[in-house]
C-alpha cells in the first residue's frame, strides 16, 4: 500500500495537472489577459481551502453500470507520472491502473461552457476570473460553504456546482429583487477626463433626471466628444445645456385585447429632442425594457446622427414596452392600431416622421401608418420603411447595414488594408445584422458570430450565403439559433453568453445599448479586435469605451456609420427620388457616396479641433463636434426658443 506521504503527493500531482489542463482550456476561449500576469486564480478547480474536494476520487466514478458510449472508454487506461519523484514513480508500478471515467470527461467539457457567465478581472494584481452575477472569485465564491449534498461525490459539472453555490443564488435573488430599481452612480473617471464645465453640465443632468441611466450615459459619452468645443466657448456650454431638454415628451398609455378577449395596457413614448434643423425623424422600438430613459437617450443620438448627414433634420424616438415576440399578427395589429390613435395627432410630414427601429418591421410599420392614415383622412406618405410606398428605393432595409461595411472599409483603406480574409464577430439577428453579414460576404471577410437575447451561436468555417439563408428561414419561423447548430457540425450555440470572446479582427455590435461592459471589452480587446463599428446605439458601457481607448482599439461612432439608414429614408420621401425605380447598384453608389461624404466630414472636424485621425476616436470625437456645431448655429439663428 501508499503510504499517507505517498498519497498526498499523488493527489498534490493530480491537482497540478487538473489546473495546467483547465487553464489551457481557459486559454483557448479568450480569458488570460494579455500583459496582466499569466496566473489566474480559477473559482473551479482543487482547492486547498477544501480538504473534502482536494481528496475527491476524480478518476473514479461511482458504482454503477457502464453505458455503451463509456464501454469503449474503458479500454483506454490513463495514468499521470510525476517527472521528477522516482520514489513515487516506483510505488505507482505497483498499483493497479485507474480507469477515467465518461462522467469525469463529461465535467471537464462542461467546466469550458461555465465561462459564458464569467469575466476576467485584475485583483491585488493578478488576473482572476469571476462571476458574473456574485462578482467574487476563488473559494468566495466557488464551494458550497454548509457542505455539498447532492454533489454526485464530486463529480457534478462546473455549472451545476456554481449554481448550487449558497453565495451565488442569494447574490442571485437579490439582483432580481432590485431588478427595477435603478441606482446612478456618476462615474469617476468622467470627472477626470472632462473641463469643470462638462462635468457642471453632467451635474445638472444627474440632478434633474437622476434615475434616467441610459440617458445621462449618452450625455456623458457626448460631452467627452466635444470637451473641446465647450470648453472653449461659454456660449457653446449654454447651447449644450438648453439642447439636453427634449422640445417635446409625450408619454401615454396603449390598451388592447388580445386573441383571447383579455385587455392589456402598455405604456407609449415619444420624444421630439431638437427641431432646429426641420422635422423629426427618428425610429420606433417596442421591447419590454423601453422606458423613458432609453427614449430619451435614443432621440439624443439621433438628433446628432440627423445633424451630421447632408439633410436638415430633427430628432427623435418613440416606442413601447410592448413585446411583438410570441403575439399574433391580429394582436400587434390591434396593439399598432390603439399606439397610433394617440400619437397621430404629434406626426407629420412637417412636424415628426416615425421609422423602424427594433421590434418594428415592416408588419408594423404598415399596421402604423394604416390607422395613421385613417385618422387624417388622406394619404400623406410620411413614415419611411419598406412596403409604404409599395414602390421606391429597393434596399431601404439593406442600407444601415450595408452603410456599416462600407464605412468599414473606408477605416481600413485609410492603412492599406481591406476587409477579405478578415474574421468579424456580428452580434444580433435582426435586419441590420444580416445585412451586414451579407455585406461582409461581398467583400471576401469571414463573418463568424450571430446572437439573439438567450445566447449566442459561432461557426468556425464562418457563414456564406446559403448560411444566411437558413438563418433567415430560423428567424421567419420564429425559432432559436440553436436550430443551425444542429444543422452544422463546426458551429456551436452558446447560453447566456455574447460573442465578444471569439477571436476576431473588426466587431460590429448591432443588437442593443450596452451589450459591451468592461469585461466584455477587455474579451474583445484580448481576441484581437482592432476595429469596432456600432451598428446598435451606444454599444459599449463608459468604462467599456475607455478599455477600447486604452488599447487603441479604433472605434466608428453608430452617429456616423447610422448615416447609411437616414439617406435611404430621405430618398424614399423625396417625390422626385419616389417616381424612379433604384437599381440596387445605383443605390449602393448613393449609399458609398453618403458614407464617404460623412467620413471625411467628421475626419475634418477631428482634425480642425486637434484630434489626429491616428487617434483610435478621432471619428467618436469628429463625428459628434461636426453634428453639435450645426445644431450650435441653428439654434442661435433661431434665437432662445
Amino acid at each position: 500500500m501508499l503510504n499517507v506521504a505517498s498519497t498526498k503527493s499523488w493527489v498534490g500531482m493530480n491537482a497540478t495537472m487538473d489546473d495546467m489542463n483547465l487553464i489551457r482550456q481557459a486559454q483557448r476561449h479568450g480569458l488570460v489577459i494579455r500583459e496582466l500576469g499569466e496566473e489566474i486564480d480559477l473559482e473551479i478547480g482543487h482547492g486547498d481551502d477544501d480538504r473534502s474536494f482536494a481528496n475527491a476520487t476524480l478518476l473514479s466514478g461511482a458504482s454503477r453500470e457502464p453505458s455503451s458510449a463509456e464501454e469503449h472508454d474503458e479500454g483506454k487506461q490513463m495514468i499521470m507520472v510525476p517527472q521528477h519523484h522516482s520514489d513515487d514513480q516506483d510505488m505507482l508500478k505497483n498499483q493497479p491502473l485507474k480507469r477515467k471515467k465518461k462522467v469525469v470527461k463529461r465535467w471537464r467539457e462542461e467546466w469550458a461552457d461555465t465561462y459564458k457567465w464569467a469575466y476576467v478581472d485584475v485583483k491585488d494584481g493578478t488576473a482572476r476570473i469571476f462571476c458574473s452575477i456574485c462578482r467574487e472569485y476563488g473559494r468566495k465564491h466557488r464551494r458550497n460553504p454548509y457542505g455539498n449534498e447532492g454533489s454526485r461525490n464530486m463529480q457534478m459539472s462546473a455549472l451545476e456546482e456554481h449554481n448550487n453555490s449558497l453565495l451565488h443564488k442569494e447574490a442571485l435573488r437579490l439582483q432580481m429583487a432590485s431588478k427595477d430599481k435603478i441606482i446612478v452612480n456618476k462615474p469617476l473617471y468622467v470627472k477626470a477626463l472632462m473641463s469643470k464645465t462638462a462635468v457642471s453640465i453632467v451635474e445638472v443632468s444627474l440632478k434633474r433626471d437622476p434615475h434616467e441611466v441610459e440617458f445621462i450615459q449618452s450625455v456623458q459619452g457626448a460631452l467627452h466628444a466635444i470637451e473641446r468645443v465647450i470648453s472653449k466657448n461659454s456660449h457653446y456650454a449654454n447651447i449644450m445645456e438648453r439642447l439636453l431638454e427634449p422640445e417635446r415628451t409625450i408619454i401615454f398609455r396603449v390598451p388592447w385585447v388580445d386573441d383571447r378577449g383579455e385587455a392589456h395596457v402598455n405604456r407609449g413614448f415619444r420624444v421630439q429632442f431638437n427641431q432646429a434643423l426641420g422635422p423629426c425623424r427618428g425610429g420606433i422600438r417596442f421591447h419590454p425594457s423601453m422606458n423613458l430613459s432609453i427614449t430619451k437617450f435614443l432621440a439624443f443620438v439621433q438628433t446628432f446622427k440627423n445633424a451630421l448627414s447632408s439633410y436638415k433634420l430633427g430628432g427623435a424616438a418613440g416606442g413601447s414596452d410592448f413585446d411583438p415576440k410570441g403575439k399574433s399578427d391580429n394582436e400587434i395589429m390591434r396593439f399598432c392600431q390603439s399606439f397610433m390613435t394617440e400619437l397621430y395627432r404629434y406626426l407629420g410630414p412637417d412636424q415628426d416622421l416615425p421609422s423602424e427601429e427594433m421590434g418594428v418591421g415592416a408588419r408594423e410599420m404598415g399596421y402604423l401608418f394604416g390607422q395613421y392614415r385613417r385618422l387624417v383622412g388622406n394619404f400623406q406618405g410620411s413614415f419611411t420603411g419598406p412596403r409604404i410606398f409599395w414602390s421606391g428605393s429597393s434596399l431601404r432595409t439593406e442600407a444601415t447595414g450595408y452603410g456599416l461595411v462600407f464605412f468599414a472599409q473606408l477605416i481600413l483603406a485609410e492603412s492599406n488594408r481591406e476587409l477579405k480574409g478578415l474574421r468579424c464577430a456580428v452580434s444580433g439577428s435582426g435586419k441590420i445584422a444580416m445585412h451586414v453579414i451579407e455585406k461582409l460576404l461581398a467583400y471576401g471577410a469571414i463573418p463568424i458570430t450571430v446572437s439573439d437575447s438567450n445566447g449566442y451561436l459561432v461557426d468556425e468555417d464562418g457563414f456564406d450565403y446559403m448560411k444566411i439563408q437558413f438563418l433567415r428561414e430560423i428567424k421567419a419561423q420564429q425559432r432559436g439559433l440553436r436550430d443551425y447548430s444542429k444543422a452544422y457540425a463546426r458551429s456551436k450555440y452558446y447560453d447566456e453568453a455574447k460573442p465578444w470572446c471569439e477571436r476576431c479582427d473588426v466587431a460590429f455590435p448591432c443588437a442593443i445599448q450596452n451589450e459591451i461592459d468592461q469585461s466584455e471589452a477587455i474579451h474583445l480587446v484580448n481576441s484581437g479586435c482592432r476595429l469596432l463599428v456600432e451598428g446598435s446605439n451606444m454599444p459599449c458601457t463608459l468604462e467599456a469605451v475607455d478599455v477600447l481607448r486604452k488599447a487603441n482599439v479604433l472605434v466608428a461612432p453608430a452617429m456616423a456609420v447610422g448615416i447609411g439608414g437616414v439617406a435611404a429614408g430621405e430618398l424614399e420621401l423625396n417625390h422626385e427620388y419616389n417616381l424612379m425605380q433604384w437599381s440596387p447598384e445605383d443605390f449602393e453608389s448613393k449609399l458609398q457616396e453618403a458614407m464617404k461624404e460623412t467620413y471625411h466630414r467628421a475626419l475634418k472636424a477631428a482634425t480642425d479641433f486637434g484630434y489626429p485621425k491616428e487617434n483610435p476616436e478621432a471619428l467618436v470625437h469628429g463625428a459628434a463636434i461636426s453634428a453639435f456645431l450645426t445644431i450650435a448655429q441653428a439654434m442661435t439663428d433661431q434665437g432662445c426658443v
